[in-house]
């Protein structure tokens, strides 16, 4: 599988787009929020005789979630800049994601977006600061911006995609029969091969980073983890299930089962940690770990409709998971398969405790390396 080519959201504004079932990303950038404020104003302190500052969000993706994050850096500046009696900067923010990304429904927005701005500004009765946007399409597993140019990188729910299947899994020997990521069932070597890929990853990504941004520039990376390496990705997991049934049903060939693997790994904090250390250009200020329901507007204190919810999970899923799913197995099982998802989903919201768990990292570059 070239996951470059491939790995995307899906696009547009319907009813299976990212755009409108994003809201468990929208939940995790809120709870990032004061994590994303505090580094960027120290940032900001750090470069307070420049006229702008260069921003990137990488991994971007589409719909509002995008622009909600460049609209928290540009509001944390201008407070930050007005409790120090000076004109805001002006932010220069490039959005970034694989060129397959629906970019034109990004850019499409922006008038709304500065709109938007404008009203903030009314009714904080301040500037905020002028703000440029530009697309920055490429893997972040790669260069994206000359050396020492980047003051601020954000990335929140990119990281656990991985650039590549693991080549153990790619060799046409069937190694992870049954599954399409780490589950129960899953041996040890697969557990291994996922680890191994995301180190090479997630190393390459902290080297491109430690070049492009300028010294004591910050970054905040929110990934979905795991409390365990070898934790199951459970939702991906249900999916999987959903996929065995229509095997035997001979809705699904087996042999297209067994070959596909998703390049999707959720790190430990001390998977994370110890790679940054290993990396010696960042200092990592803040390593957080929280839960959050899969439905972050469902309420198990109080009565809440498991149908519903368990329609929201399955249509996020969906959004996030057909490209790839799709060109693996075809567009006409993917209304089966997510019904079957969806009743798979609602069986276990009714019987457990259903969250995702997630790192949120707040690192500042050294001054020397």
């Amino acid at each position: 599988m070239e996951v470059g080519r491939v790995l995307r959201m899906n696009g547009g504004t319907g009813k299976t787009s990212y755009a409108i079932n994003s809201r468990l990303a929208r939940a995790v950038i809120a709870k990032a929020k004061p994590v994303v404020e505090e580094n960027i104003k120290e940032v900001y302190g750090g470069n307070m005789l420049s006229e702008f500052l260069k921003v990137a969000d990488l991994g971007c993706s589409s719909g509002s979630n995008t622009l909600t994050v460049v609209s928290q850096m540009l509001e944390a500046v201008a407070a930050a800049s007005g409790r120090m009696n000076r004109q805001p900067p002006a932010l220069q923010a490039f959005l970034n994601d694989l060129p397959g990304n629906d970019f034109n429904s990004l850019f499409k927005s922006l008038p709304s977006f500065y709109e938007e701005v404008k009203k903030k500004e009314r009714e904080a009765g301040r500037r905020l600061g002028r703000c440029f946007i530009f697309g920055a399409p490429g893997s972040f597993y790669s260069s994206l911006f000359p050396n020492n140019t980047i003051h601020f990188f954000h990335s929140s729910y990119s990281l656990h995609w991985l650039s590549q299947v693991p080549q153990e899994l790619e060799t046409g020997e069937v190694l992870n029969k049954g599954n399409i990521c780490i589950a129960k069932t899953s041996p040890y070597s697969v557990f291994k091969a996922y680890s191994n890929q995301f180190e090479r990853d997630f190393t390459l990504f902290l080297k491109s980073r430690s070049e492009e941004i300028v010294p004591g520039g910050g970054m905040v990376l929110t990934v979905m983890g795991s409390m365990r390496s070898d934790d199951p990705c459970f939702h991906w997991e249900l999916l999987g299930r959903a996929l065995n049934d229509m095997v035997l049903e001979s809705l699904v060939p087996e042999a297209k089962l067994d070959s596909f693997n998703l390049p999707y790994y959720g790190p430990t904090a001390e998977e994370v940690r110890r790679l940054i250390e290993a990396q010696e250009c960042f200092i990592l200020k803040r390593l957080e770990v929280f839960n959050m329901e899969w439905d972050p507007d469902m309420n198990r204190e109080e009565v809440f409709d498991e149908q519903e919810s368990g329609k929201f999970v399955s249509d996020m899923m969906r959004s996030v998971g057909e490209p790839l799913l799709k060109h693996h197995f075809g567009e006409e099982i993917m209304d089966d398969l997510f019904s079957r998802f969806t009743e798979k989903v609602i069986d276990c919201i009714m019987t457990e405790k259903w969250q995702s768990t997630n790192l949120i990292m707040s690192l500042t570059r050294k001054d020397s390396a």
